[in-house]
């Protein structure tokens, strides 16, 4: 039997790409200035993914503006989160990426994913390819 405020959270959960700490990912955030609202958009790494998949996780996203760095924590599934974009895939080997916050010129390159998918092979009848059709041989009658 689910309370009260789980049925609250299950209905306002957001349905959201998946996100991994690492991914390079464009958050559009609803900014309220006045009566007016608008979109900004905030591109940055994933460093750090918290509190699990709930209504209260969170993600740290970092960016380097003029050699400033900036990182904002979202909350993902927050009503002022219109959508969340995953830009390019990391390979890391950690769950959090802090170091990259002292880390300075190549070590604070990430490497790309290099993603393979697996195609599968057009269905082709057996017999087609078993069974080769001779070509009609051309003959030269001479009159």
């Amino acid at each position: 039997m689910t309370t009260k405020t789980e049925k609250f959270n299950i209905s306002n959960m957001k349905q959201m790409p998946e996100i991994k700490t690492g991914y390079l990912v464009k958050v559009h955030q609803k900014i309220k200035e006045g009566d007016k609202e608008r979109i900004q958009i905030f591109e940055g790494v994933v460093i750090a993914k918290k509190h699990g998949a709930g209504i209260s996780s969170t993600i740290t996203v970092r960016k380097v503006v003029d050699g400033v760095g900036v990182e904002r924590i979202f909350p993902i599934h927050s009503p002022w989160i219109s959508k969340i974009e995953v830009v390019k895939h990391s390979k890391v080997r950690r769950s959090k990426l802090y170091y990259l916050r002292t880390a300075k010129g190549k070590k604070s390159k990430l490497k790309n994913k290099d993603f393979v998918e697996a195609i599968a092979p057009e269905e082709t009848p057996v017999a087609e390819t078993l069974i080769e059709t001779p070509a009609p041989e051309k003959t030269s009658e001479t009159n």
